[in-house]
Formats: structure tokens, C-alpha cells, sequence
């Protein structure tokens, strides 16, 4: 299975000769489209004129009775670079399933035959995917920029029906129906095997896939004019997406939509860059210096319970304990934080642990035995001295990731004059 972006990306990044540029096929699905048709391929075949990327035209006629298919056929025969074929099943679904499975092109993409979006998000769309930077783009009407103009009726099931993807099924995307999609060739494949539907919820179906196995669905906003010769029945659509969805559910419930699809790791540009460990290894990590910490915390207290009370043995047993594991470097566990909330949050966690800990060591009998009382205590110290990772990593991704913190590092990389990049000469 080939791998171009990806491969191409990796190419440039350690030198090797630039690959050629990827190719492109538009497939363009239609189902009695004989007076949209002409129009609609000749107009995009003179803007792919001036395309920056390899490119092809494929018309799948799904089904048509009247003269779509002459249509087709008469447009492969004048223009070199439009393909026809034609299916006699229909469905928007089977029509792009059979042409991206066929495509010799290393992005595959579609677009409505009555070109509803403008033309000029085209380029936008496709070049996230040929970069190798994401693995899907979708043109969307309803993100910030994009502009429709559409019927009240449309817009209202439109909105609803992603609000009902967003709320329930957790997705990230905003219009999944928007017919103006690309999408790498070889990752497509394996999802494709998995979509089910060969109507209109094809679309929805192949992003929740996607997403689901963890695929990156770049989106761009679009300008969008509706057009009233459309094949779209918008009730019995509605009703057929419900159940495409409820299916859907059923099958990620029961672990079925994982799909095995090629997708490079990670790698960092700068050849001596000191790379994070991975999260399983830092939990292992952590989950080594935590078992030290609890078998060092049960020596300490037998040692001094022989001399002390079980308050005060405690008092010292944690006090070592904590002293011994804050020597521990930082970087085998969580990121570091600034120095005032370290101590906050250390006196905070000390006296939890503290509290706790005596709790469990006078809640145990003095007839039940030393053993007992240590393993009580240890009951207690343990699950907190794990909650520490737990806590600590969630509190590194919420630093890293919110929004609020992501304007500010934006605002002081645009504020400072050393790092702005010099005016272009040209």
C-alpha cells in the first residue's frame, strides 16, 4: 500500500531528491445530471487549468436514465483529462466507494455536480492532505468564515444534525454533509471497507470512522450557494442518517470499527532534538518510583513505630518519604511546574497524606498487630502516591492545551521583535 505524502515528507526532511508532485482525482458522482453536467465539468476543468498539482477529473454515473451517461461519455472523449465510468447501482456512497478504490491517484477527492462550493477553496482542501499533515479535509459551511446561502429548512436540519454528532458522539468535525471532500488515497481504502452505507450518510460514516482510529479531518470553511435542482430528499435523508447513526453506535460499542491503517509516527525535524519520552514509559516511570516510595514509607515506619506513637511515627515516615521522593528528577515523572505552585500544592498534598494515613493507622486495633497496621497505612499511601502522576499529568495537559494560554503564546511570539522573520526583499 503506497504511502506518497508521507513518504515524500520524509524524503525532504532528511535530504533525499524531492519525489513528484501527488496527483489528484475529483470524482464528481451524478444521477440524472444530463442538463448539469456539461456545465459543471467544463467549468472546473478550465480552473484546474492553472492547479499547482497533478489532477483528473472522474465522472461515476450512479444509475441515470436519461442521457447523463451520453453526457459523460462525450465529455471523457473531448477532454483529455476526464475519466467516465458508470455503475448501475445508486447512491452518492457506492459512487465515490467504487472510483476511490479504482483511483491511481495518490489523493482522492469529490465534489457535487452542481458546484454548490466555491471553487476556490479547492487548493485549500487538498493541500493539507498532500502535505501529509492530515489524512482527511472536508469543506465545512458552518465553522467561523465560511458563508452559505441556503433555505431556513436546510440550514435548520443542517445545524441540528451536527449538533447531534457533536453532543453525541464526541466528534471534533462541524458538517460532515458538506459534499466537498479529499482525502489520501491509501488511508482511505481500509475505512472504506468498514462504510457501510452507499447513500447520502456515506459521508458521516467515513468521518466517525475516521476519528474514531484516531485520523486527523483538517476542515476548511467554504463559501456555499444552495442549488434547487438537487437530488436531495431532505425528510427520508434525515431519517436514513438516524439510522446510519444508531448503527454506527452499535458497531463502536461493540468494538467493531477499528480499522488498521498506515500512519507514520511522529518524528522530530531537528536531527538533535531531545525527544519527551512517551506517556507509557513516564507512567512506568512513575509507577517504579512510587512502589520505592511505599516500600521506603514501610520500612520508616517500622522502624520508628517501635519508638513512637502511630501519630508521630507517621508524621515521620511521610516527612522522610516525601523528602527522599522530592529528590527524585522531575523528568522521570511530570513536567515541571513553577516553584510557588510546586510548594503550594506540596504542603497541600503533605498534609492530605498525612491526614489520611494517621486515619488508616488508628482506625486498625493495637490487638490486630504491627502488620496489619502497616498494611493499613500502606492501603492509604499507596493509591495517593499514584494519584500524584495522575494529577500531575492532567494538570500538564490542561496548561498546554487551552486556549487561553495558546492566544497568550501567540501574542508574545507576534510582540517580540526578535523573533518576527525579516521583510521579504521581493
Amino acid at each position: 500500500m503506497s504511502n506518497a505524502p508521507a513518504r515524500r515528507r520524509l524524503q525532504a526532511r532528511h535530504g533525499a531528491p524531492a519525489a513528484a508532485p501527488v496527483s489528484v482525482d475529483i470524482v464528481i458522482p451524478v444521477l440524472n445530471e444530463e442538463r448539469a453536467l456539461p456545465g459543471c465539468v467544463r467549468t472546473l476543468a478550465a480552473y484546474l487549468g492553472g492547479f499547482p498539482l497533478p489532477w483528473r477529473i472522474t465522472i461515476v454515473d450512479n444509475g441515470s436514465t436519461d442521457g447523463t451517461w451520453r453526457a459523460a461519455a462525450a465529455l471523457a472523449a473531448e477532454l483529455e483529462q476526464v475519466h467516465a465510468r458508470r455503475l448501475d447501482i445508486r447512491g452518492r456512497g457506492a459512487a465515490l466507494r467504487a472510483a476511490w478504490q479504482d483511483s491511481p491517484a495518490d489523493i482522492v477527492a469529490y465534489m457535487d455536480v452542481d458546484l454548490s462550493t466555491d471553487l476556490d477553496a479547492l487548493f485549500p482542501l487538498v493541500a493539507s492532505v498532500a502535505s501529509g499533515h492530515s489524512e482527511i479535509a472536508i469543506g465545512t459551511r458552518l465553522a467561523p468564515g465560511a458563508r452559505t446561502r441556503r433555505s431556513l429548512r436546510r440550514e435548520v436540519v443542517s445545524r441540528g444534525y451536527n449538533a447531534l454528532l457533536r453532543h453525541g458522539f464526541g466528534v471534533r468535525f462541524s458538517d460532515a454533509q458538506c459534499g466537498f471532500k479529499a482525502a489520501r488515497t491509501d488511508v482511505v481504502r481500509p475505512l472504506l471497507g468498514k462504510v457501510e452505507d452507499d447513500a447520502w450518510f456515506f459521508d458521516t460514516e467515513l468521518l466517525l470512522l475516521a476519528e474514531h482510529n484516531g485520523l486527523r479531518v483538517h476542515e476548511v470553511p467554504v463559501d456555499w450557494i444552495e442549488d434547487t435542482d438537487s437530488r436531495v430528499r431532505v425528510v427520508r435523508t434525515a431519517i436514513d442518517d438516524l439510522k446510519g447513526l444508531a448503527r454506527v453506535a452499535w458497531a463502536i460499542s461493540r468494538g467493531r470499527a477499528g480499522v488498521e491503517v498506515a500512519r507514520p509516527e511522529p518524528a522530530p525535524w531537528h536531527p538533535d532534538a531531545m525527544v519527551a519520552r512517551p506517556r507509557e514509559a513516564t507512567f512506568v516511570s512513575f509507577a517504579v518510583v512510587s512502589g520505592v516510595s511505599c516500600a521506603l514509607y514501610a520500612l520508616v515506619y517500622l522502624s520508628l513505630r517501635e519508638i513512637w506513637s502511630p501519630a508521630a511515627t507517621n508524621l515521620g515516615a511521610v516527612a522522610l518519604t516525601f523528602l527522599v521522593s522530592g529528590a527524585v528528577p522531575r523528568r522521570w515523572t511530570v513536567a515541571r511546574l513553577r516553584r510557588a505552585a510546586v510548594r503550594v500544592r506540596s504542603a497541600a498534598r503533605f498534609s492530605m497524606v498525612y491526614a489520611l494515613t494517621t486515619a488508616a493507622a488508628l482506625a486498625v486495633p493495637a490487638a490486630a498487630g504491627r502488620a496489619v497496621e502497616v498494611g493499613a497505612v500502606l492501603a492509604a499511601y499507596g493509591p495517593l502516591a499514584l494519584s500524584r502522576w495522575i494529577a500531575g499529568s492532567r494538570r500538564t495537559r490542561q496548561r498546554s492545551w487551552t486556549p487561553r494560554r495558546r492566544r497568550r503564546s501567540v501574542r508574545r511570539h507576534l510582540m517580540a521583535p526578535h523573533r518576527r522573520c525579516p521583510r521579504s526583499p521581493v
